[in-house]
């Protein structure tokens, strides 16, 4: 681990941190710590910053509860800037919106980023709109009963692939499944982050059996 002695802070004793959430990989905002933020941060687990405008030390969520509990905080090869992995309580930002990054000024039309989030957001937009001659709309439509089934297909589809050690159709029955799955969370209101903080505290489980198995 590197040493906080180690870090390059500027002539005012500031470091910019990149927060990140860690299910969706979104940058959230970008902030600056000094040394005693960066230790009370360690100490909490949770963001404190160093804020410039009002010259004082800054607690993520002390006034509007969006707390950002610290995953990890990695430091460039400088040693000048961190990133800060984070699980968030709330919105990033003072607008309530979720990441301060907000505003498009360029995108590419042929290189599109892809992620597991932004094809759950196309989908909470699909069920909105319901624009006429999409599959999706149509799963909608029909409601659970189909999208029920559609899951119950894909699964027969991936054991049948996989049972015949077919990897390239395996992957493509996965990304069927994966597809539908996330209708139905749509469909009832699960998101991204539901399930990622349930596989998250499987791990956690998973690693304390672990342990005990090694220390008996």
């Amino acid at each position: 681990m590197l040493s906080i002695d180690n870090l390059k802070f500027d002539e005012k004793g500031l470091i910019p941190a990149v927060v990140v959430d860690s299910v969706t990989k979104k940058v959230l905002t970008v902030a600056y710590m000094n040394r005693e933020s960066l230790q009370i941060s360690m100490e909490k687990e949770l963001t404190c910053f160093w804020s410039r405008s009002r010259q004082e030390l800054w607690l993520k969520g002390e006034t509007s509860g969006n707390y950002q509990h610290i995953v990890s905080i990695t430091a460039d090869c400088d040693g000048d800037a961190l990133v800060v992995v984070v699980e968030k309580d709330g919105p990033a930002c003072h607008t309530g919106a979720d990441s301060c990054f907000m505003n498009p000024v360029w995108e590419s039309e042929k290189l599109q980023e892809f992620s597991l989030q932004g094809l759950y957001d196309m989908l909470v937009g699909r069920n909105e709109s319901r624009p006429e001659g999409s599959y999706t709309t149509y799963l909608f439509e029909k409601g659970i009963d189909k999208i029920l089934k559609k899951v119950g297909e894909e699964c027969t589809e991936v054991i049948i692939a996989g049972k015949a050690d077919d990897k390239k159709e395996t992957v493509y029955e996965l990304a069927d499944l994966a597809y539908h799955a996330m209708v139905l969370m749509v469909q009832m209101g699960i998101t991204v982050e539901d399930v990622h903080q349930e596989l998250a505290s499987r791990h956690i489980i998973d690693h304390k059996v672990k342990q005990e198995k090694m220390t008996t």
